[in-house]
């Protein structure tokens, strides 16, 4: 699977058969509510064009749900599975379009193709937010979502190798910290340890998250996992 970290918490994944995109934020939405939220990294528009197979959606927030730039991939002949938990369900189902809007809580399983999709619980102040395991050919890719460290989060995860996990570690807005973090991805026993949401309201430098098997991404660039 290659994956690109497309900013805060977005990720573009391409596997042999699927494209897929989880909480695309391309846009300046947040500042027009919240000015000083404003984006620190210009969007790369060829992001924009992508036609993803599927799209998940962890949660409500603004900077994970964005219509202004999911408008660009559901459209009125646009075909994609969408999976969100219940909130960010009954939103995007709005959209419209010949869409498949597929409810996708905490413990629910869904099968793309060649890739499985959980629902993991996540931490947030969105009650219905979630993580989201990824499995295909063998790995396991485990996005977190906006969450802190929560023994409510590790009982909802089963029994497998995490194999790389995308965590993120701003420290604000009920997601965890660097120690946290780090704490998280140990107890996960991850091999390979991808911090995000950052560096697009903030200044934080993730080089200084000091995590073993940590993995720095480069916005808009292939994250070089294997």
């Amino acid at each position: 699977m290659k994956i690109t970290w497309i900013g805060q918490a977005g990720l573009f994944m391409q596997t042999e058969e699927k494209t897929i995109l989880i909480d695309p934020y391309l846009s300046d939405s947040v500042s027009k509510v919240q000015p000083q939220n404003y984006r620190r990294v210009p969007v790369d528009k060829s992001f924009l064009t992508v036609r993803p197979n599927v799209i998940v959606i962890t949660h409500k927030h603004l900077d994970h749900l964005d219509k202004e730039t999911l408008v660009n991939y559901l459209t009125k002949d646009s075909g994609v599975t969408v999976l969100a938990p219940n909130g960010s369900y009954q939103e995007l189902r709005e959209m419209g379009g010949n869409n498949n809007y597929v409810l996708f809580n905490n413990g629910t399983t869904w099968t793309e193709g060649n890739v499985v999709f959980r629902a993991v619980k996540a931490e947030h102040s969105d009650d219905d937010a979630i993580g989201v395991i990824l499995s295909e050919n063998g790995k396991n890719y485990y996005v977190s979502g906006d969450t802190l460290y929560s023994e409510r989060v590790f009982e909802s995860l089963p029994n497998i190798t995490f194999d790389v996990v995308f965590i993120p570690i701003n420290g604000v807005g009920n997601n965890m910290n660097f120690t946290d973090a780090k704490n998280f991805a140990f107890r996960l026993k991850a091999k390979k340890v991808v911090p995000i949401h950052f560096g697009m309201f903030d200044s934080i430098n993730a080089e200084d998250f000091k995590c073993e098997n940590k993995v720095v991404p480069c916005i808009y660039k292939e994250i070089p996992l294997f």
